[in-house]
């Protein structure tokens, strides 16, 4: 089953793209948590972190490194950001396709809120 993610990688949602290529696509969070927050996403559809298989290594890699590109672009590595990859439920995953959040542009807060 296709992702909103996936169909907006084949542009059939619009989306405001800021990067893509072979491997991931990027673009501006529609409900964004940050002056920037960024989702790449891997073309590939991976449903979460848990079905990363030896054989997506590079493709893991390949988005962090695109991270760090559009964090120096948005000019927020300096100050610093944010990467966050959630997985299932109680990790706060809302769409099923492997996606990394860059946040930045204000300090953040507490990486979660303890009880």
């Amino acid at each position: 089953m296709s992702t909103i993610f996936s169909k907006i990688i084949r542009g059939e949602v619009p989306a405001d793209i800021v990067y893509q290529d072979d491997r991931v696509t990027c673009f501006r969070d529609i409900n964004p948590a940050a002056p920037v927050h960024l989702l790449i996403v891997p073309n590939k559809e991976i449903a979460t972190v848990n079905d990363l298989g030896e054989q997506d290594e590079r493709l893991a890699g390949h988005m962090l490194l695109v991270a760090k590109e559009l964090a120096e672009r948005e000019g927020i590595a300096q100050s610093g950001y944010r990467l966050i990859i959630n997985c299932n439920r109680d990790g706060g995953q809302e769409v099923h396709h492997l996606h990394v959040h860059l946040l930045g542009g204000h300090r953040m807060g507490p990486m979660v809120l303890r009880r």
